[in-house]
């Protein structure tokens, strides 16, 4: 049987202090916000509204599991803590002398419910804080934390072997299409991944000789570049260009670019 709130307060509790009977700031805006009988509401169509034993009140489970995701507690020290403090028990409407409510108790209950009934009260009360302006919903903070992924390290070699695959892979894909026969461009991929590797070995080796031998396999690799980059700048300046079947050449010359044809053509990417 579903019970949702605590009894009232017991004659102990009205005699203590009232620096005892007050709760932090931030347990008391917290104790507004769950103070609300729509978050109730969920826990309706796991319990029966009539028969069966009593079950903790809901407002008991819900502060005590705020307690517990606030300071990352396990359910024994959950429970533990709210038993040794006043503050803590007034939080969570324990009246003095009843006792704390057990951790299977706590366990059970959330089993029982599953993650659809945090989703609803997670909604019920975001709808809540909106509405007394605790949170603002007009902003977004997006969450920059480092992720591992796989992706390319921006090396100076790597761009070079990268660059160097790039033109070759374009300049095939144009033979492919049926233009610029007559041009060569030499495929350099093998040498640029030969010597990609030889920088890797080197660098792992982390001596005094690995330095130089970075140094000349990177202007290797920048030679590499250059020599493939004049080829695919040759092809295009000079006339033994040609140009796939139905494409418009731009008048005036490519002026040093990439030309620019009316016909659709596909990407070196693939």
């Amino acid at each position: 049987m579903l019970r949702t709130v605590c009894p009232h307060r017991t004659l102990w509790e009205e005699l203590l202090p009232a620096e005892c009977q007050r709760l932090p700031v931030e347990l008391e805006r917290v104790d507004r916000l769950l103070d609300d009988r729509g978050l109730f509401v969920p826990f309706g169509p796991f319990f029966d509204p009539e028969f069966g034993r009593p079950s903790i009140p809901m407002e008991t489970y819900l502060r005590m599991m705020w307690l517990k995701h606030r300071y990352g507690f396990g359910y024994e020290t959950l429970c533990r803590e709210v038993g040794d403090s006043l503050g803590w028990r007034r939080f969570c409407r324990i009246p003095l002398g009843e006792s704390v409510p057990h951790p299977t108790t706590l366990a059970k209950i959330t089993r029982r419910c599953g993650p659809a009934v945090v989703d609803q009260l997670n909604e019920t009360l975001l709808a809540r804080a909106a509405g007394e302006k605790v949170v603002r919903l007009d902003r977004v903070r997006a969450d920059s934390t480092v992720v591992a992924a796989n992706v390319r390290y921006p090396s100076d070699a790597g761009l070079l072997a990268a660059a160097i695959a790039l033109m070759v892979a374009v300049v095939a894909r144009v033979h492919g299409a049926g233009g610029a026969l007559r041009t060569h461009v030499r495929n350099r991929r093998r040498a640029a991944r030969r010597r990609t590797h030889a920088l890797g070995a080197s660098l792992r080796r982390r001596s005094g000789d690995a330095q130089s031998e970075v140094f000349a396999l990177t202007a290797e690799l920048a030679t590499l570049a250059e020599r493939t980059a004049a080829d695919a700048s040759g092809w295009w300046s000079t006339g033994a260009a040609r140009w796939p079947a139905g494409a418009r050449r731009p008048v005036g010359g490519c002026g040093g670019r990439w030309p620019t044809w009316t016909t659709p053509w596909p990407s070196p990417l693939g």
